[in-house]
């Protein structure tokens, strides 16, 4: 799709929003739209979902299925949730059965089965944006437009929105987004059009800089600050996830605990193999304490400041607990092997 020339004003004599407007996006491809509030970002969205024609200028080989997402959804309609969602399957061009099988997968994707028979006015501005996005999905769209959609949704339905970008790009359509929230550093590989003065401007596409997964394992009550924190720092959050019981670093059964009065039987001879096994040179390896589950685990792409080699928890301690280089606090003190035991007489 091409918008060529494109020139737009909202009333004769008025200044333009947009003036020469050249841009096109093709199949698979996804363009965030940036500029400052007012400056003609959703005006652009709408030139090229359909709503608006341009004063000067056309719009060229515009997908026959678009779906659009206005930033707010016009709820002040007569109608309940899925009376609403099967009309505008209807208007989409889906049959009876296409359209209810339709409504049924959304609904229930987006969590708005309880909200079925509720009316549009009664619903959360939450709530009645994601009505507006299931209905822009209710058939596969060529081309999906999304003014701020990550506006009002609650923290389930924001992870939702790369994951439909996603699909819609595998399927071979298009997408435009716009944000002012930083939410599509989510969309990798992603186009960057700038809004300002009346123009649109492309940004020069960045090389491609490697990249490292790094899992963290944090407390589960810092779990959103940790979130804010990294997204903040331009990192992409991979998932959250309850981690599995993670494996504890135990004493081995051969060495006693500092505190313990070694007997005769027990102290060894000269030459004699402690029960343990022979001591390497250097002394005997020790852990670095017990390690316990510290909650949700964040895979976080964007390599943080952390070495190669480094555990979850390693680093500053900010984000995780304590460093390999120290005890956990409370951990028993380890006994140094390489010490013979104090002979004990009889």
């Amino acid at each position: 799709m091409r918008l060529e020339g494109v020139w737009l004003r909202y009333q004769r004599r008025a200044p333009w929003v947009l003036r020469e407007t050249d841009v096109r996006i093709g199949p698979g491809e996804v363009a965030v739209v940036l500029g400052r509030n007012g400056v003609g970002k959703s005006t652009l969205l709408q030139l090229a979902a359909g709503v608006l024609r341009p004063t000067r200028g056309r719009v060229v080989d515009r997908p026959g299925v678009v779906g659009w997402v206005p930033e707010r959804f016009p709820a002040d309609q007569p109608f309940t949730v899925g009376a609403y969602l099967t009309a505008m399957g209807r208007v989409a061009g889906l049959s009876g059965p296409e359209a209810d099988r339709a409504v049924r997968h959304w609904i229930d994707r987006l969590g708005l089965i309880r909200f079925h028979g509720v009316r549009l006015p009664q619903l959360s501005k939450g709530t009645a944006q994601k009505v507006g996005l299931a209905q822009a999905l209710l058939r596969p769209p060529g081309l999906l437009v999304l003014d701020e959609p990550w506006e009002g949704f609650d923290a389930t339905a924001r992870e939702l929105v790369p994951e439909v970008v996603g699909e819609v790009l595998a399927g071979g359509g298009a997408v435009l987004v716009s944000d002012h929230r930083g939410e599509t550093v989510r969309l990798p590989g992603a186009r960057h059009w700038t809004v300002a003065d009346g123009t649109v401007a492309e940004e020069a596409p960045a090389g491609d800089a490697a990249v490292a997964v790094v899992e963290l394992a944090i407390p589960a009550a810092g779990v959103a600050a940790a979130v804010a924190r990294l997204r903040a720092a331009g990192h992409h959050v991979l998932r959250v996830r309850e981690p599995a019981a993670l494996p504890s670093t135990t004493r081995p059964a051969s060495v006693p605990p500092a505190d313990a009065v070694p007997t005769a039987d027990a102290a060894p001879t000269a030459g004699s193999v402690p029960p343990g096994g022979p001591v390497p040179p250097g002394g005997p390896v020790s852990s670095a304490g017990p390690v316990s589950s510290a909650g949700p685990v964040l895979g976080s792409e964007g390599g943080l400041e952390r070495g190669s080699g480094a555990p979850a928890d390693a680093g500053n301690g900010e984000l995780g607990g304590p460093t390999p280089s120290s005890p956990a606090r409370g951990a028993p003190a380890e006994r140094d092997l390489t010490r013979p035991a104090p002979e004990v007489t009889r």
